[in-house]
């Protein structure tokens, strides 16, 4: 595993090495196209556990607001950077965000991320660092008022995304960029093999957390406040996980029987194979696919750690095998590849990785994964097909041009809290407080 920082390092400067580590991995998204998902899963952050917290939440919050600081970072210096000072460029966003939306006292902040630029071998311009931070307080409501102007601060989403969701939702896209840049409840799923979701919710409060159940959800908890997954009572001994209230629906939809055959055909990380078989009690025959064994790997730590069991295999869903694909199921989960579009709140990098191309190769994967799984159902089964887009193309005209091609399929009425009619499916949007935004369409099979 690679180091962000030598411990060294760390010890010298825990302040500023968080601001280092969370420059370092500002740059790897924006200038090298990463995922910050796999960055986060890759780098070791640094030391204690106040420094993790605050790297993380200057990379979150960076990613979120990256128009606007790349904006205020453009007023304050005379000519750009060169591309060989992509770190540089990042640290002095990453110090911009503290500046901006932190509470970190500004003195604190310019002096910690100054020390930041020479843990990242730029001592020599540690000068420049501290000049344009100290500028930008002298000047922050001059500087802010020019660049809040800006269209692309103002809704800040790559064009493509934004003329998408004008075209889909004329009458909700400014409220989903707004809900799209904004902080994500914090909700949990209680592992019902263990214990009701009322004994869990008074566990929560002996802990000072407070929690509302979740609409729809029977073992849903939203918290008031978000904290760390080790300050949740018993989450290492496998009585709850997070999971966003929406996605927790995919295991109520599909409504997987005890004794059932179930595939979850996209299953990595395996929160919703987790939530099928809490809900049945642990009684399905559940084959759990991922193309990428890597990937697979998290479902099965997570069913370790909630001490369930299915069949992981590495494999791809849209090349059925025999080995896994016989007997027929029951029911099928297909968590599609898509957009993620419903999830940029919860990852802010997908504003900036996510092209416009990418679209039409994923409605074609889409469309192959539906046509390959759709003979593995036995008569009388049912498919779900779930995505977390925003996207018509991605949702109800996938599901529409499936329907008029496959016309043993007929969609089932659903009723999910919130939710909105596409027909066909039903989509839920993100909101402040409320779920991400997610794509459902129930289909089930004629009999013969």
């Amino acid at each position: 595993m690679e180091s962000v920082l030598t411990r060294a390092e760390a010890r010298a400067a825990p302040g500023a090495a968080a601001r280092a580590a969370a420059a370092r991995m500002l740059s790897q998204v924006r200038d090298r196209g990463q995922s910050l998902t796999r960055v986060l899963q890759r780098e070791r952050l640094p030391e204690p556990a106040a420094d993790r917290a605050l790297t993380q939440e200057l990379v979150y919050g960076a990613l979120r607001a990256l128009p606007r600081l790349e904006a205020l970072a453009r007023l304050l210096l005379h000519r750009p950077l060169p591309r060989a000072e992509r770190e540089l460029q990042a640290l002095i966003l990453i110090g911009l965000q503290q500046l901006t939306a932190t509470r970190t006292p500004p003195h604190a902040a310019v002096a910690a991320t100054v020390e930041a630029s020479r843990l990242l071998g730029r001592a020599n311009k540690a000068g420049l660092v501290n000049a344009l931070l100290r500028r930008f307080l002298r000047e922050r409501e001059t500087l802010l008022a020019e660049v809040d102007q800006r269209p692309e601060v103002r809704w800040p989403l790559p064009p493509w995304l934004l003329d998408s969701l004008r075209r889909d939702w004329p009458e909700d896209w400014e409220a989903l960029v707004e809900a799209s840049d904004a902080h994500p409840p914090m909700c949990l799923r209680v592992n019902r093999t263990r214990l009701a979701r009322e004994d869990y919710g008074a566990q929560l409060e002996a802990a000072g957390l407070a929690a509302q159940p979740i609409p729809g959800c029977p073992a849903g908890l939203r918290l008031e406040r978000p904290c760390p997954t080790r300050e949740l009572p018993g989450h290492a001994e496998g009585l709850v996980s997070v999971q966003d209230g929406g996605a927790q629906l995919a295991a109520e939809l599909l409504d997987a029987r005890p004794g059932m055959r179930v595939l979850d055909a996209c299953a990595a990380p395996g929160g919703k194979t987790a939530a099928m078989l809490e809900r049945a009690g642990g009684q399905l025959d559940l084959v759990a696919l991922d193309q990428d064994a890597e990937r697979l790997q998290a479902v099965h730590d997570t069913l370790a750690r909630l001490a369930l069991n299915a069949r992981l295999i590495a494999a791809d869903a849209a090349r059925p095998d025999p080995n896994w694909s016989t007997p027929p199921f029951a029911r099928i989960l297909l968590d599609a590849p898509c957009s993620a579009t419903g999830v940029i709140r919860r990852h802010p990098d997908i504003k900036w990785l996510r092209r416009a191309e990418d679209i039409p190769a994923l409605c074609d994967q889409q469309a192959r994964l539906l046509d390959a799984l759709w003979p593995l159902l036995e008569p009388g089964g049912r498919l779900l097909y779930a995505t977390c887009s925003l996207l018509a193309a991605e949702n109800q005209a996938q599901i529409a041009a499936f329907l008029a091609r496959t016309p043993e399929a007929r969609e089932c009425p659903l009723n999910p809290p919130e939710a909105r009619h596409r027909a066909p499916g039903y989509q839920l949007l993100p909101s402040t407080g409320g779920s991400d935004g997610f794509y459902y369409a129930l289909l089930e099979k004629a009999e013969r």
